[in-house]
């Protein structure tokens, strides 16, 4: 006897489900494409750039040691490494790092900006800055102005090619350079309102960089807030110190 199939006998097996890929195939490009990813590479660069203008600062401060400090200081930084590794091979190294640094944390922060503006694409009719400070309000400005400070910083004390009359800028005279430099009061001025945007700057950055690492709670909340504001003040009273103390005649 035969027996009769139906019509769903007859048909075919479904085909197996394809697996659904669950990882990305690059997760570092993954990663950045969020807006946390964003912000994780804005602290870790910021720490490596905080680092930098703290080691930088405390270099900056050998010039009250005397002209032979801080020019075998300069020194110093151009031969670490040798003869493992040739003249300013290390320095180079390390300006490739900042440089980079840079480069990431400034793109973080215009992408962030610009998707933080698409979430919200209607303009608010009444604006108020709750729950902010004013180092978090004005960190975009105080950022552009740091940009421009860098490329003048560069050309000014380190290859001497704006600020200085014709012969007068010495290579490795790092004390001549920078009493001759500082001595014009608005290149002064420009280092001291650079120093106050670097001061804001690091205000917000250091607790916005606590907070992505998921450092604050509401316990340690005001020690930390203290303690960014703190580091930022040091910092700004150490940088400007170098051209007060050669605007008044202490270093000459």
């Amino acid at each position: 006897m035969s027996v009769g199939l139906s019509a769903a006998d007859h048909a075919a097996p479904s085909p197996a489900r394809t697996a659904q890929r669950v990882w990305p195939s690059n997760p570092a490009v993954a990663l950045w494409s969020t807006m946390v990813g964003k912000k994780v590479v804005m602290a870790v660069t910021g720490v490596v750039l905080v680092g930098f203008v703290v080691g930088h600062m405390v270099g900056n401060l050998k010039i009250f040691l005397g002209a032979d400090a801080i020019d075998r200081y300069a020194v110093f930084l151009r031969t670490m490494g040798e003869p493992l590794f040739p003249y300013s091979a290390l320095l180079w190294a390390v300006r490739i790092v900042l440089l980079t640094c840079v480069a990431l944390h400034i793109t973080a922060a215009v992408q962030l900006s610009r998707m933080s503006w698409a979430a919200r694409p209607k303009n608010y009719e009444v604006k108020r800055s709750i729950a902010t400070t004013f180092a978090a309000r004005t960190a975009r400005w105080s950022g552009a102005i740091l940009i421009a400070f860098i490329v003048f910083h560069l050309l000014h004390l380190t290859a001497g090619r704006v600020g200085f009359r014709p012969g007068e800028f010495q290579h490795l005279a790092v004390y001549h350079n920078v009493v001759a430099g500082l001595s014009l009061w608005y290149v002064s001025a420009f280092y001291v309102v650079a120093m106050a945007c670097l001061c804001l700057h690091l205000d917000h950055g250091v607790w916005s960089m606590l907070q992505t690492l998921g450092w604050n709670d509401a316990r340690r909340t005001p020690l930390l807030r203290a303690s960014s504001r703190g580091a930022a003040l040091v910092v700004f009273l150490g940088f400007v110190s170098v051209p007060v103390a050669v605007l008044a005649g202490w270093v000459r």
